[in-house]
């Protein structure tokens, strides 16, 4: 009999877990708490950046992992969720120089503009020094991307449940596992992928070993609707050359309007009992930021969005598998992007490869990062 896995959480990372998983035959349910579509925790909206600029080739790797495999999902559900829109990067010299090298390595495509040169492409947007276009770049719909990875894992044969909130989940003396809903029932299974986002600080400890301290914030970007929204590119202003946001601002064109918002500088945060009131403060923030940066937005009326970051110390996330439990968390703020290339690593685990050391349970901390 095939391998049978029950995955706790139905949002991006344990959606891709159960495509995978299920698509190399294994008996899949996922049991996710809320209903189809909910905004209670970091996988929904209109919009996500993706991207292959990072200074890091790990995540350049990465990226280029879960490009086709964002391409083969459209393909087996015949729903679009990638949108490939070109995407800039700007800021800091040196860090539009790092980016460009690792593009270049990678033998992606990569192009260095001057800020007239952006300007007349883009004329909504201001950059202040180098600019590094990168043509692949985009954005993903999340919820799209969430409800075809559900779709394509059920043609496979999983099992997907709403509604269905996980009391515990305990090991068995056989070496398995089972899950107790509310309701009730008890769900048996060889081996549990445990992906509950901003749950995780409170419901991991009890699961495993070496968790790395993890911090749930409440982000509030704003949409500004533009006319031209869909026609924008994704963007990234990063920190420097007098541009001193730490984190920096990104954004991108949506459905929505443009996205825009600053980095994990969020409130932390109980995803249970969060006040979803938009703090005028940050919005007056941002606001002023995109008078300055973005003249194309302006004259827009913002819409402010509420959503969870749950971040690692050291930014790099949590995929890893101690007994029959494999452990997805921690994604930072930049996960989404990678979602399906995680499941991947996430079946892995489940069929016993090692993981990735850096995404490991237990791995030091930076002392700074402590």
């Amino acid at each position: 009999m095939a391998p049978s896995t029950v995955i706790v959480g139905g949002g991006v990372m344990g959606a891709s877990a159960a495509w995978r998983l299920a698509a190399r035959g294994h008996r899949v349910t996922v049991l996710e708490r809320f209903g189809p579509g909910h905004d209670r925790g970091s996988s929904h909206g209109s919009s996500r950046i993706f991207r292959l600029t990072y200074a890091d080739p790990w995540y350049v790797r990465l990226a280029l992992r879960a490009l086709p495999l964002w391409r083969c999902l459209e393909e087996e559900t015949g729903r679009p969720v990638l949108t490939v829109t070109g995407a800039v990067d700007h800021g800091s010299p040196a860090t539009v120089r790092e980016l460009a090298a690792t593009l270049a390595a990678a033998g992606r495509p990569g192009a260095l503009l001057s800020p007239a040169q952006a300007a007349e492409r883009w004329p909504g947007l201001r950059a202040d020094t180098s600019v590094l276009l990168h043509a692949e770049g985009g954005r993903l719909h999340a919820d799209a991307a969430v409800a075809a990875l559900l779709a394509a894992a059920a043609g496979l044969g999983a099992d997907v449940r709403h509604g269905v909130r996980v009391r515990a989940l305990r090991r068995t003396g056989s070496g398995g596992v089972v899950a107790e809903t509310g309701a009730g029932e008890r769900v048996v299974a060889d081996t549990a992928v445990v992906a509950v986002g901003g749950w995780s600080p409170s419901v991991l400890p009890d699961l495993v070993d070496g968790l790395p301290p993890l911090r749930v914030t409440q982000e509030q970007p704003l949409h500004f609707a533009v006319d031209d929204a869909l026609r924008w590119p994704a963007f990234v202003h990063h920190p420097g050359a007098g541009f001193d946001e730490p984190g920096g601002v990104y954004g991108l064109g949506s459905a929505d309007g443009v996205k825009v918002g600053f980095h994990a500088v969020g409130p932390v945060v109980d995803p249970d009992h969060r006040d979803r009131t938009p703090d005028p403060l940050a919005a007056a923030r941002l606001e002023a930021y995109v008078r300055t940066w973005l003249p194309g937005l302006a004259s827009a009326a913002p819409e402010p969005v509420t959503c969870l970051y749950t971040s690692t110390p050291d930014h790099d996330f949590v995929v890893d598998r101690q007994g029959p439990v494999t452990v997805l968390a921690g994604f930072s703020g930049h996960g989404f992007k990678f979602a399906p290339a995680l499941g991947e690593l996430a079946a892995d685990l489940v069929e016993g490869r090692p993981g990735a050391r850096r995404f490991a349970l237990g791995r030091p901390m930076p002392a700074a990062l402590r």
